[in-house]
């Protein structure tokens, strides 16, 4: 099999997996090609707010592992390929240097077992570096991977991540027998770890040590937990483990199995967790606030912060000029640029229902929820369904709007 050959089969394998970011490295140029630390063929974000480009592959798709859910398991009968690792350094370098990407994102099935599998990603990384390679990587580390090879390969990689895959160990017995939740844990909590340790006795010094942090995975619609349970252990990893993102992929049935649904979830359930996502890391909200036990799903028809809001109106409508910080980023339509916009803009003199449009803030969708001085804004709602129909609508119209080409 040719090189070319390899890429289709190995590129097309790797498309399941979206945790693909590149924010946050701090590795710099030092003669070489690339530099992992102002940047990041997958499409990415760096830090700085651009597009960048990355060559998204898999190093085999040769996998020892039946999880019920994966295209590449043991027993489909799909083609199968493999790259050594100087094929793959030669193949990123020569893509670097024909400026078709910034950076390499590499994951792998296990064949023939995990540590080797390893062994051959740490080589991948090792040689890119010795060849003077300091654009963005970025490894999945497999689950159970011995505790020296994490540590290499986080000397050489900018991000890491290990892939949680499925909510609870009930739901990892059922569909991904061979991976356990201590061989998920032990990697990711030692990175955690050293990035915790690196972070305390190197102040002011540059991180060399996975320095773009670690983030994780988490299959959407596979089996039954419920958003709650979801974005429950998101927080829960991202208060014990310190991840920098959980992504949230919905289930693609590729596999004809009774253990899995035979058709994929609403793809507007995963955008409703990034939502109840960025609430948790952004918002200061907590998981058991915006999802509970008697409603432990996202509304799919309004933004959970929308949707929390609506079940709160006691708070509402608040005063613009005497809500906190913590106040204003509960209220609809009000993000942390705003809140410290309007934070700022009450040092002067107080707000009036006019001072919105010179402070250029939107309101359509907060004027429901604030006051300005004692008086409402123009265009609230006088009662829970006409506001609640209105939110709806725009958010149906963003929607539709990100889906145009």
């Amino acid at each position: 099999m040719d090189l070319f050959e390899k890429l289709t089969i190995l590129s097309d394998a790797a498309k399941y997996d979206v945790s693909c970011s590149s924010s946050g490295s701090s590795r710099a140029n030092k003669g070489g090609m690339g530099n992992g630390h102002v940047s990041g063929i997958c499409h990415s974000w760096s830090e700085d707010g651009r597009c960048i480009s990355l060559l998204k592959v898999l190093m085999t798709n040769q996998c020892v592992f039946d999880c019920a859910y994966c295209l590449n398991r043991r027993s489909n009968h799909v083609p199968r390929a493999a790259f050594s690792p100087d094929e793959l350094v030669d193949l990123t370098l020569e893509f670097y240097r024909r400026n078709y990407i910034e950076g390499l994102f590499l994951s792998s099935g296990i064949y023939p077992n995990i540590d080797e599998t390893s062994e051959r990603m740490v080589q991948v990384a090792k040689k890119l570096r010795e060849r003077g390679f300091y654009g963005y990587i970025h490894m999945k580390i497999i689950p159970g991977t011995d505790a020296k090879l994490v540590a290499q390969l986080g000397s050489y990689i900018d991000r890491g991540s290990v892939n949680i895959e499925l909510p609870s160990t009930r739901s990892l017995a059922l569909l991904a027998p061979q991976k356990t939740q201590k061989s998920i844990m032990g990697p990711m909590r030692q990175i955690s770890e050293t990035l915790l340790d690196q972070e305390e006795g190197r102040k002011g010094k540059k991180k060399t040590f996975i320095p773009a942090g670690q983030t994780t995975q988490m299959i959407i619609g596979a089996s039954g937990e419920s958003d709650r349970d979801i974005l429950s252990l998101s927080e829960l990893l991202y208060q014990r483990q310190g991840l920098k993102r959980v992504y949230f992929s919905a289930y693609v049935p590729v596999n004809q199995t009774s253990l899995v649904p035979a058709g994929p979830p609403p793809l507007k359930r995963e955008h409703r967790l990034y939502q109840g996502d960025f609430l948790l890391r952004f918002y200061q909200f907590k998981a058991r606030e915006i999802l509970t036990d008697q409603e432990p799903d996202f509304d799919l028809d309004l933004d959970p912060k929308a949707s929390w809001a609506l079940h709160h109106m006691d708070l509402f409508p608040m005063e613009i000029n005497r809500a906190s910080y913590e106040e204003l980023l509960r209220i609809p339509g009000i993000g942390p640029r705003y809140a410290r916009r309007i934070l700022q803009a009450r040092r002067y003199s107080a707000l009036t229902t006019d001072s919105f449009r010179s402070l250029n803030i939107s309101v359509k969708r907060a004027k429901h929820f604030i006051l300005a001085q004692g008086k409402a804004l123009p265009g609230a709602g006088k009662n829970l369904e006409d506001i609640r129909r209105d939110l709806v609508g725009r958010d149906q119209g963003i929607q539709q709007m990100s889906f145009l080409p």
